[in-house]
């Protein structure tokens, strides 16, 4: 029975925590579902450890005090999330114990209590249910019992030991991705076994405990376990060297900005002090230029994290997915009940309509690109749905009136490949113009045009230029009338005057044509005009 842990305890516990970490690798990996899914949370510790140990052995003949050496090895060597956690943890403690007198009981517990407040620290965004949560209640139990007089060292570390496991059980209603899946932190469960292989090296005696209990439940419809909602896609790390604590700031709040899962722990070596940089963020690039500016990052790593699988489908249901242009028909379509991707600044991407189609949860999914550029782009994002058990058709659609046409002949209750088949056929029988302000002097198909004239387009093709913003619209509609028509579907842009206009002439030249008019035309394009 040990009454005080000096350098030769510090190198007897690291060995005991490697070799308690190995037997649960695999189990530790099983809990793992966050911050991410990625299974490797017992793998991370086991590293992170075996790299204290190695410094430990590679500077046995060192005057150093093992606590220092123990966290230098791991702060270099960490490994992930959790891994860097723990060397923290172990920072924490050799900040108050290397160099000074072996730890009895109360200098244990002190040092338990600043390195987990350190932890905190370590972390931009601490969480409760998480391994921090753990190492806390760990070092409030060792406080207490000393606080109640239980002073003996033995006493102190089951006490700490008893406490995480305490904490540790909570985790699971503290976190909803825990609660989820029927786990406890992977992280905190591994802590634990680090601290009854403390109270292995104080007492001889290794602790009762029931096994780590595997995941108990499972998602519905998924043999995979719990996933968070979709985060930053990779895990970035590297050490970072010639820095100093206000550049380290500064490095901090531009990581913290880019991801999540921020841990940034420093330790002194014979070089100067070096920092370990843990973050997950979908701009590596970003992060890596952000140590640059910091320092001389070195051993840097990129590993992608767990993809997130997206929820199964449901069998029987079905959906409309359509790309627009601007807030006014995102509202315009999403009141038809259809479940929109809306363009950016920089347009739409492939992976918004995938997101867009595997969110919805259908098994059946149209989608509608409203642009002819977008129908290519909208075909490799149904052939990926595809591959994730969706049934997706691509109706090509060229114009927002068209998908509108679309829409309002989508049955629910028929076929899915006769409903797509209808809709491509209202689509087709839609023809589409649009009227535009040009912004240059240029030749068209209709006669030059200058700057702030009014240019009315017919399926893309340029067929009347003037001045007279209404003249140009009404002139539009009748030569697209001209070939017959029983419903004129109308997209105001910003003026509503134009639309007052316009109305008014299909209402006095056609009045035997149905009108719907709509407001909320996209960016740019102050009339859409559809004809069926």
């Amino acid at each position: 029975m040990l009454e005080a842990l000096d350098d030769a305890a510090a190198g007897r516990w690291c060995r005991a925590a490697c070799t308690a970490l190995s037997e649960a690798r695999a189990r530790l990996d099983d809990l793992n579902v966050f911050p991410v899914p990625d299974g490797d949370t017992g793998t991370n510790l086991l590293l992170t450890a075996q790299a204290a140990l190695a410094a430990l052995d590679e500077a046995a003949e060192s005057p150093e005090s093992a606590w220092t050496v123990l966290a230098r090895g791991a702060v270099l060597g960490a490994r992930g999330n959790s891994g860097t956690i723990l060397a923290q943890l172990f920072r924490g403690l050799a900040d108050q114990l290397a160099g000074q007198e072996p730890a009895d009981g109360p200098t244990f517990a002190l040092a338990m209590q600043k390195a987990a407040e350190s932890a905190y620290t370590a972390v931009a965004d601490p969480e409760e249910g998480t391994f921090l949560t753990v190492a806390r209640g760990g070092a409030r139990a060792a406080g207490e019992a000393v606080d109640e007089g239980r002073t003996e060292l033995a006493a102190v570390v089951r006490a700490a030991a008893d406490g995480a496991r305490a904490a540790l059980d909570t985790t699971t209603e503290q976190l909803a991705a825990l609660r989820d899946a029927g786990v406890v932190d992977a992280g905190g469960a591994g802590f634990c076994l680090v601290l009854d292989a403390l109270v292995t090296t104080v007492t001889g005696v290794e602790p009762a405990r029931p096994p780590l209990a595997r995941r108990t439940r499972r998602p519905a419809h998924d043999d995979a376990p719990h996933q968070p909602p979709a985060g930053p896609g990779s895990e970035v790390q590297y050490l970072l060297a010639d820095t100093d604590e206000e550049a380290v700031t500064r490095l901090h709040e531009r990581l913290a900005a880019l991801g999540d899962s921020l841990v940034i722990v420093g330790v002194d070596t014979a070089e100067g002090r070096a920092w370990n940089v843990h973050v997950h963020v979908s701009d590596i690039g970003a992060a890596i230029e952000a140590g640059i500016e910091a320092g001389r990052p070195y051993r840097i790593s990129v590993t992608p994290l767990a993809p997130i699988r997206p929820p199964a489908p449901v069998p029987g249901t079905r959906a409309v997915v359509a790309v627009v242009n601007g807030d006014g028909l995102a509202e315009l379509f999403t009141g038809e009940g259809v479940r929109v991707v809306t363009c950016g600044p920089d347009g739409v991407r492939e992976d918004d309509v995938l997101a867009e189609i595997l969110a919805c949860t259908a098994a059946d999914v149209v989608v509608l690109p409203n642009d002819a550029d977008l129908t290519a782009l909208a075909s490799r994002a149904a052939a990926r749905a595809r591959e994730e058990g969706r049934d997706v058709s691509v109706v090509p659609t060229r114009s927002p009136v068209q998908g509108l046409a679309a829409v309002a002949v989508a049955d629910p209750g028929r076929r899915f490949g006769d409903d797509v088949i209808a809709m491509a056929e209202a689509a087709a029988a839609t023809r589409w113009a649009e009227v535009t302000l040009a912004d240059q002097e240029a030749l068209t198909s209709a006669g030059l045009c200058r700057p702030g004239d009014a240019l009315g387009s017919a399926e893309g093709d340029v067929v009347v230029v003037g001045p007279n913003l209404p003249e140009v619209a009404c002139e539009l509609l009748d030569r697209l009338l001209g070939a017959g028509g029983e419903l004129a579907t109308l997209v105001v842009g910003p003026d509503p005057v134009l639309g007052d206009a316009v109305c008014a002439h299909l209402a006095a030249v056609h009045p035997t044509v149905e009108v719907a008019r709509y407001d909320g035309g996209p960016a740019g394009v102050l009339l859409l005009v559809g004809v069926e």
